[in-house]
């Protein structure tokens, strides 16, 4: 490996190792029953547990690989756009143009194929179009929702968020494989049960 390209790739590895940096609204309880906020790499590492274990389970053939490294690229824009909110409508209004500024940032650190394909593999996640990209979605999705049940809605009751602020969110991902729908059925079950999202207005 030419030395140019090894530093690149180097710099780059330094530069996604931020991800761990990068807090998301969603809380972590830790052993002794305090809380602090999940970042992003460990949000990453969750939501591909997530398609490790369903990837059999739903009807769709898959490619895991691809499906695995779109949740690992999928994130890495925050290191430079940050974490934008679910449920925060004016984040998600600029969203779009402050992750593909990101996007330049962070993938451009590496050799051009590198970063044509790490690029090509956010991008597809981003559009949602392809079977692998849909299931990364909706792991994505699920684990968000996952972790506010498993935090005791924290989050949600931090920012009022209701049944009917979810639905536009996770609709989609039910929507994607009928494992999906059962599943995430099941934590607004649980949540529901907890009072851990509030009533419709």
């Amino acid at each position: 490996m030419p030395p140019d390209r090894a530093a690149s790739i180097l710099d780059f590895l330094a530069l996604a190792d931020r991800l761990k940096t990068v807090e998301r609204r969603g809380r972590v309880v830790l052993a002794d029953g305090t809380t602090r906020r999940e970042n992003s790499a460990e949000h990453c590492w969750s939501l591909a547990l997530i398609g490790t274990l369903l990837h059999e389970e739903v009807a769709a053939t898959l490619d895991l690989g691809r499906a695995l490294m779109m949740v690992a690229v999928h994130d890495l824009v925050e290191i430079e756009a940050g974490d934008t909110f679910a449920y925060d409508a004016a984040g998600r209004a600029t969203q779009a143009d402050r992750e593909a500024a990101a996007a330049d940032i962070v993938f451009g650190t590496l050799p051009a194929d590198l970063a044509a394909r790490l690029r090509a593999l956010w991008e597809e996640f981003e559009a949602g179009e392809s079977p692998e990209a849909r299931f990364a979605m909706a792991c994505d999705r699920m684990q968000g929702f996952l972790q506010n049940v498993l935090s005791g809605g924290l989050a949600w009751r931090e920012h009022d968020v209701t049944v009917a602020d979810t639905l536009p969110r996770m609709g989609p991902a039910m929507e994607v494989d009928a494992v999906f729908a059962a599943l995430i059925g099941r934590l607004y079950d649980r949540a529901a049960e907890d009072g851990l999202l509030g009533a419709a207005p």
